[in-house]
C-alpha cells in the first residue's frame, strides 16, 4: 500500500458512511486480547476517562443533539402521518363499507386501491427516510462514530 498510494494512505479514513471499522484490537495479530494497541503522542489526556463518561460527554454534545433533532423532525412528523392514513384505512375499511365498494376501474374498488396505497406509501416512507438519513444525518452520525471511537481507544472499560 506505502508504494502505490504513498506512507500516509493508510491513515486516512473513508468517507463513506457504510465502510466498517474493525472493532480495537482485532487488527493487532494476537487477536484482541493480544494487548493494548499504540496511543498517538499527547493523546492520554483525551483517554484518562472511562468509556461510560466519554459516551456520556458525546450525548450531551451540542453535534449529537443535532444529530438527533434532525431524526425527530423526520420521524415524528412521518410517523405520525402514516400512523394517521392507516387508522384512515382501517376505519373506512370497518365503517363505510359502501365507499370502500365502490368499482372504480373494472373490477378494482376503492378498498383495493387503498390498500395498495398503503404497500406503496410504505415503500415511499422507507425511500424518504433512507434519503434524508443520507442527506441529513450520516455524515454528522459518521463524524460522531469516528470522534467516540478515538476517544475511547485505551479508555478503561
Amino acid at each position: 500500500m506505502e508504494k502505490e498510494a504513498g506512507p500516509d494512505a493508510a491513515a486516512a479514513r473513508s468517507d463513506d458512511p457504510w465502510c466498517g471499522t474493525p472493532a480495537v484490537g482485532w487488527d493487532v495479530p494476537g487477536g484482541a486480547g493480544a494487548g493494548p494497541a499504540e496511543e498517538p503522542s499527547g493523546s492520554t489526556e483525551r483517554h484518562s476517562h472511562s468509556a461510560a463518561e466519554i459516551y456520556l460527554e458525546v450525548q450531551r454534545s451540542p453535534a449529537f443533539r443535532e444529530v438527533r433533532r434532525r431524526y425527530r423532525r423526520f420521524v415524528g412528523p412521518a410517523a405520525a402521518a402514516f400512523l394517521l392514513w392507516y387508522l384512515a384505512y382501517v376505519i373506512a375499511a370497518t365503517t363505510a363499507h359502501d365507499l370502500m365498494a365502490r368499482p372504480v376501474i373494472g373490477v378494482l374498488n376503492v378498498a383495493m386501491l387503498a390498500g395498495l396505497g398503503q404497500f406503496l406509501t410504505t415503500f415511499l416512507l422507507t425511500w424518504a427516510y433512507a434519503r434524508h438519513a443520507r442527506l441529513h444525518r450520516d455524515r454528522d452520525a459518521l463524524e460522531l462514530r469516528w470522534e467516540t471511537q478515538e476517544m475511547t481507544r485505551g479508555a478503561g472499560r
